[in-house]
């Protein structure tokens, strides 16, 4: 960009290139990457041109819109428009086939990345294997065992902590009966009575009564 023409130049092509209107804002904004335009420079930049008349502005409201001087191109044929209509067609069609084409390419590559590869797949392969020869090896362990508990002998055990159970449940309701008719007459609280007799609750071991 020179420093002469501020910009103008290179906008003034753009213009006529999109050929479409344009604030100035718009043009700062599409320009200042490439060009390094500042946004005084380019307001200043396209009014010399409309001054000049090199391109064309229009006022709505407190905006103003610029666009390139229709005069300068040339009339287009109605047969010329039509094979461009046509293009455009064959190009939208070839756009839309891409567009067609990669998403099938997506989502073959997003299967892709979900399988394993040919080394995860061996070392899965072998993990399996060493879980199965480890499953294996315990079930002839428990096969091979002399010590198997019968289902009879699983029920007397059950039977009998059943009755165990009970007992202690009972013996635990006697107790207490015990020290709340002692300590109706007892001047100090419960926890001192306990101290005193040397009492050990299953509360104080933290033992809890297995449901029966």
């Amino acid at each position: 960009m020179s420093k002469k023409d501020n910009g103008a130049t290179h906008i003034l092509a753009y213009l006529n290139e999109k050929n479409r209107p344009y604030s100035a804002q718009d043009v700062f904004c599409n320009l200042q990457k490439q060009h390094g335009f500042g946004k005084t420079a380019v307001v200043k930049a396209m009014e010399l041109l409309a001054l000049e008349g090199k391109i064309k502005e229009k006022i709505y409201g407190k905006q103003k819109i610029y666009f390139a001087d229709q005069a300068q191109f040339k009339d287009v044929k109605d047969s010329d428009l039509k094979a461009m209509d046509g293009q455009i067609s064959e190009l939208n069609a070839e756009v839309q086939a891409l567009t067609h084409s990669c998403k099938q390419l997506d989502s073959e590559l997003k299967e892709l990345n979900s399988t394993l590869t040919t080394e995860e797949m061996t070392s899965q392969i072998q993990e399996l294997k060493a879980e199965c020869t480890g499953y294996t090896a315990r079930l002839e362990k428990i096969k091979t065992a002399t010590n198997h508990v019968t289902p009879e002998e699983k029920e007397k055990v059950y039977k009998a902590r059943d009755v165990y159970v009970k007992e202690w449940k009972k013996r635990k309701r006697l107790a207490s009966d015990m020290m709340n008719a002692i300590l109706e007459g007892y001047p100090k609280s419960k926890k001192e009575f306990l101290d005193e007799v040397g009492v050990e609750t299953d509360e104080d071991m933290k033992v809890v009564i297995p449901s029966s």
